[in-house]
């Protein structure tokens, strides 16, 4: 994968840029996926210009480096701003460049798409698949929305990048209560769960993916988003109709009367619904009770409710009951009652809903009229009168002498007589109680009118007390729920009446019967016993309490109980709930947790009440007991408790379950590399329930640390935290953590590990159980087996070639050291390349080039040294391969060169260290100068020529050293000295000459005298004068120079050379001197055409040696013992310079002595003296 650099230019078109600018962008490279959008800011600060900036933005491309391509501006089609290029009025160009990588869009999310119908309460499943393929380091976060129609999309539940589950408003609350769920299924696969789905839910479920990126800057990037095809879920309602019916038995009452309405509710699903009722009378509130059952009544009729003359009860779910027990004359009216539906919130407050009430009934009472009123005769010793006897007998019998109290009392009073026509009885009841004290209960007078006593008329008048005459001689006393002071000695007084002829009723006789009677009081013997077979029991199993009271009471005694409960470590009971005595359910103010598992159920054959509670937790913990009333029902229709008894205490222990959990105690040792990955897992090998979920807590435990520090924890719940030891090393985003579809094994990736991550991890699993109130609380923990990983750089393994070499080279060639490396630590290295030369006489190495692993050249001190800048040329052909070239090698190039090569390496956080190093064999370079093969050759022999005519001096060049070279070529006039001086006349400007070369030049007999110089770069020097315009000069081949002199005059006559120096071009772009060789000397006589004594003498050689060689011989050999040694000592300076290194060629005007004779010729002498 490459990066494309963009650079954007801006141009401030106002006023003059005096400030500094200095721009900057976000720091690269920046991944992004094919088709998606990037926005990259770019900060421009220090400008103090005009506002007014115009900015160009630029792509490089990996195909073309060097090219640019302009992006659009900005508001054009394609705006991409990337980086920024800023020029000022003044041209100063600033560029900030950023690396943008495009990788392929892998991100793929699938769910089926699907039609779902549900009823409300049902619970929702969905599925759905995020893959990616990304090589790079990326996190997924993933959610489920629900959209209706074209609304916002709601979001259900969500997975977060940093692996954290959180909910939208709308859900959150069903999220902390675990109604709704998103788990990971595998590696791919994320399923949300909706437990009781409500018609709310209705909508289209869809899931949707994004994958990010982290940016160099620490941000993180959604590089792209995916959502899968959704599921459309329609959840049916259930039927929430209700209506209400209101009852009573008759409209017509008389005061004393009880009254019953009963308000009927028909709706479906009642038990799991709320319903608030009211009753109203006259449209005058009497009371209301809300989905908790509890009445509150106005302050009227609440006073009669104290005294038990009114109740305000909930019979079962569907009926609501209003009862009057005593009717009074105002309590004529209309009666009605109001039931209104109530949703609760999540937050358990309550909502109204519907409201429905039914059509009102009127009822009238009726007072009781005086016509009813009838006193009982005090005095009943009625004696007998005169002559009139009865005949009478009377005997009682009762249904039974022992009764249970509330039971019903029959007695009859049976009259035998010899039966007198016309005549009548009178009968009295009476009791005689244990105290022996005598209360009148009802009298029927001889009219056959009934009257109770004083004490039983308001007993009498609601049916508690009835006399009957059954036959004309025998009279019933029924005793309604009887009480216990009803138990006494029942006497039957019989009256007997007959008809005087006066027409007055006479008594003629009185008899009596009794029979005893005794009552049992209900609460004899009344106790309550509280037992369970299970008093220990599992989470989640089911426990039952039996509430047994004693003794057995017919269905028609009531008694209530009450089931209490103390939860464990606290010291109150509180009322679970109660089975009323008319058989209804009244729960408690804190049962709200108890309703949804809690079942209450009476013996049809007795009172016993048992409490089932199913999905036993940690809050159905503690001491249980039950608290049993006995009630009466007194005739009046109000109720009297007669005595109330508690239970023993029942302890429930309810305990977790047996962990079965186990954890892989295998101990591993990883060894690996850096930048790879550190594969941890942790395998749960047996669990408690196929429902368990785990939390893993990551540690690692460093040898200087007491205790491991934790990494990373993941909840039960898939939530993510990150541990200190994270926080503090930066590795939350190296961190990959994976739990597989088999749910036992879990993974933690390092990802580019380093050698700091070294040490022993393990991981610490919690079993986590869902309890039968849908919290999560934690079974077992335990601690898995220990893996050491060590994590170490990369083994060195650099190596270079280390072959020795021997170079040999000329100036101004080309050498090649190559610098190969063999073998190296990773194929992602970089090397860094150092050349050095030792020196002779040097032992000090010296750094010639150095080639950083950025791949930047830098000059050693030795380039800067011997001028080796510009003359250095690096390329690396190949991987590994490293060639340095030095071009123009020069003399001082030579020494011993080596190269040292640096390996480094990315560390994890991707800082470069130096891994390896290396040096590499050495190469002697030795750079000589060409060797001197000059030869100078005279192809013109010695010569004679006339007076006025010209002659040659040819200069040939042999051989030479290099065919480069260039020649620098002298002629020179030789005559040998006179004197010890140089006699040449009209040079008297050479006197002035150093004394030191005077005395060489003395040393050498031979005076030379320039004629021309022709310099390497074809220069001229200036003419002999006495040859001063009669010289010209030809270059006939590059080998061969001739010098003609013009119109030759006998001062001509002498001895004539050529010397030629060869000159090469040196490394610094200059020329050198490297050797200097002259030819032999040629031999030119010039004939006078004059004829005199001198010139025949000196023509005719017989002549010349009889006149001047004998009588000078000494003379002669002196001359030639001077003579010779003044050519060893012209031979042996012939290679020297001239002062300051100046070459001979570069000489003033030489010294001329001249003789007249012919023995002694015009002499050129060239010596060191003769250069400024």
């Amino acid at each position: 994968m490459k990066c494309f650099f963009l650079v954007l230019s801006c141009l401030a078109v106002l006023g003059k840029v005096t400030a500094q600018r200095q721009v900057a962008v976000q720091e690269g490279p920046l991944y992004r996926t094919e088709g998606s959008h990037i926005t990259i800011w770019c900060n421009v600060s220090g400008y103090q210009g005009p506002s007014e900036q115009n900015f160009q933005w630029s792509i490089y491309l990996p195909s073309a480096p060097e090219h640019h391509c302009d992006v659009p501006e900005a508001g054009q089609p394609q705006f991409f701003p990337v980086s920024v290029r800023c020029r000022g009025s003044v041209v100063t160009v600033h560029l900030a460049r950023l690396c943008v990588a495009v990788i392929p869009d892998s991100l793929q999310t699938t769910a089926m798409p699907q039609t779902l119908h549900k009823v409300e309460q049902d619970p929702l499943e969905l599925t759905c698949e995020v893959v990616t393929e990304t090589f790079q380091h990326s996190h997924l976060s993933v959610a489920w929305l629900r959209q209706r129609g074209s609304e916002k999309p709601v979001e259900v539940i969500a997975l977060s990048r940093d692996f954290v589950l959180h909910s939208g408003s709308e859900y959150a609350q069903r999220q902390s209560l675990g109604e709704v769920r998103l788990d990971k299924l595998g590696s791919t696969t994320f399923r949300l769960t909706v437990f009781h789905l409500q018609p709310s839910d209705q909508g289209e479920f869809y899931c949707e993916a994004a994958e990010w990126v982290q940016d160099p800057d620490g941000s993180w990037y959604a590089m792209t988003r995916k959502r899968s095809e959704g599921t459309v879920v329609t959840v049916q309602p259930t039927d929430k109709e209700f209506t209400v019916r209101l009852e009573t038995e008759k409209r017509l009452y008389t005061m004393g009367e009880p009254v019953e309405f009963r308000c009927i509710l028909e709706a479906q699903n009642v038990p799991d619904r709320y319903f608030a009722v009211s009753w109203a009378f006259n449209s005058s509130l009497i009371a209301s009770m809300g989905p908790n059952a509890v009445p509150v009544l106005n302050s009227e009729f609440a006073h009669r409710e104290a005294k038990g003359q009114l109740k305000v009860a909930k019979e079962s779910d569907s009926v609501f009951v209003l009862k009057i027990y005593h009717l009074r004359q105002e309590d004529s009216g209309k009666y009605n009652c109001r039931v209104t539906e109530r949703e609760k919130t999540v937050t358990g407050e309550f909502i109204d809903k519907e409201s429905k009430r039914p059509k009102n009934i009127p009822i009238i009472v009726l007072p009781i009229t005086d016509d009813w009123v009838v006193k009982v005769p005090q005095n009943h010793q009625i004696l007998p009168q005169g002559h009139l006897e009865s005949s009478v007998s009377v005997e009682v019998a009762s249904n039974a002498s022992v009764v249970l109290e509330g039971e019903n009392l029959h007695l009859s009073c049976s009259v035998r007589t010899a039966g007198r026509p016309q005549g009548r009885f009178s009968v009295i009841w009476q009791l005689v109680d244990r105290q022996n004290r005598r209360s009148n209960i009802v009298w029927l007078d001889r009219d056959g009118t009934v009257q109770p006593g004083a004490s039983y008329w308001e007993r009498s008048s609601f049916g508690g007390v009835q006399m009957e005459q059954v036959q004309p001689s025998s009279f019933s006393l029924g005793i309604f729920n009887s009480r216990k002071e009803d138990e006494g000695q029942y006497e039957c007084h019989v009256t007997e009446w007959v008809r005087a002829v006066d027409g007055e009723w006479q008594i003629v006789g009185e008899r009596r019967a009794s029979t005893p009677v005794s009552v049992t009081a209900l609460e004899t013997g009344f106790a309550v016993t509280a037992i369970s077979r299970t008093p220990g029991v599992t989470y989640s199993d089911s426990f039952d309490l039996q509430c047994i009271i004693k003794p057995h009471y017919p269905a028609r005694v009531p008694v209530s109980v009450t089931w209490r409960f103390q939860p464990v470590g606290t010291v109150e009971f509180q009322d679970l709930v109660t089975f009323t005595r008319d058989g209804g359910v009244q729960w408690g103010d804190r049962s709200s947790t108890f309703r949804t598992r809690t079942a209450i159920e009476k013996a049809e054959s007795s009172n016993n009440v048992r409490l089932s509670i199913s999905r036993a937790s940690d809050t159905e913990a503690g001491k249980y007991q039950c608290v049993a009333e006995l009630w009466r029902r007194n005739y009046n229709s109000s109720w009297t408790r007669l005595a109330e008894r508690t239970s023993n205490l029942l302890e429930i222990r309810v305990l977790q379950p047996v962990t079965k959990l186990q954890v892989s105690k295998s101990k591993r040792t990883l060894s690996l590399v850096e930048n790879r990955p550190i594969q941890l897992s942790c395998s749960v090998r047996s669990q408690t329930s196929q429902n368990s979920h785990f939390a893993v807590l990551w540690y690692v435990h460093k040898p200087s640390d007491a205790d491991g520090k934790l990494i990373l924890k993941t909840t039960h719940s898939s939530a993510f935290e990150y541990g200190t030891y994270a926080e503090e090393e930066g590795l939350r985003a190296r961190l990959q953590f994976e739990r597989h579809v088999s749910g036992g094994l879990f993974s933690l990736t390092v990802q580019r590990a380093e050698v700091s991550d070294s040490g022993s991890y393990y991981c610490h699993v919690e079993e986590w159980l869902l309890s039968p109130n849908y919290a999560w609380y934690k079974l077992a923990e335990e601690v898995s087996g220990r893996t050491e990983v060590t994590v170490k750089q990369p083994d060195s393994r650099l190596k270079l070639s280390q072959a020795q070499g021997n170079l040999s080279v000329l100036e101004t060639q080309q050498v090649q050291l190559e610098c190969v490396v063999l073998n190296r630590t990773s194929a992602a290295s970089q090397l860094a390349v150092e050349w050095f030369v030792w020196k002779p006489n040097h032992p000090e190495r010296e750094t010639v080039a150095r080639l950083s692993r950025e791949a930047t050249f830098h000059y050693g001190e030795q380039a800067a040294k011997n001028n080796l800048k510009g003359r250095l040329h690096l390329e690396s052909p190949s991987s590994g391969t490293y060639r340095l070239f030095i071009q123009n090698v020069a003399v001082q190039d030579s020494g011993t060169y080596s190269c040292h090569v640096e390996e480094w390496l990315p560390s994890p956080r991707g800082v470069w260290y130096k891994r390896a190093e290396d040096t590499a064999g050495q190469t002697a370079v030795t750079v000589t100068r060409p060797d001197a093969a000059l030869q100078v050759d005279t192809v013109v022999p010695n010569a004679t020529v006339s007076e006025r005519a010209a002659f040659q001096l040819d200069c040939s060049v042999v051989s030479r050293s290099s065919q480069e070279s260039r020649f620098a070529v002298a002629w020179f006039s030789l005559r040998t000295k006179t004197g010890g001086k140089r006699g040449s006349p009209g040079l008297e400007e050479q006197e002035d000459e150093d004394e030191d070369e005077e005395g060489e030049e003395e040393e050498d007999p031979t005076e030379r005298t320039v004629l021309l110089s022709v310099g390497p770069d074809a220069v001229f020097g200036p003419e002999g004068r006495p040859w001063e315009g009669r010289l010209r000069f030809q270059r006939l081949s590059p080998l061969l120079y001739r010098l003609s002199v013009l119109q030759a005059s006998p001062q001509d006559t002498g001895n004539y050379s050529c010397r030629v120096e060869e000159w090469l071009p040196s490394p610094q772009k200059g020329w050198y001197r490297l050797v200097e060789e002259e030819s032999a000397p040629v031999s030119i006589h010039v004939l006078d055409t004059s004829s005199t004594l001198q010139s025949v003498i000196c023509s005719n050689d017989a002549l010349f040696y009889f006149v001047f060689f004998y009588p000078f011989p000494i003379f002669g050999i002196l001359i030639i013992t001077i003579l010779l040694v003044r050519f060893k000592s012209r031979n042996s300076s012939k290679n020297s310079d001239g002062k300051n290194g100046v070459p001979l060629l570069w000489i003033k005007e030489p010294h001329l002595n001249y003789s007249p004779t012919c023995l002694e010729p015009p002499v050129l002498s060239i010596h060191p003296g003769a250069i400024d």
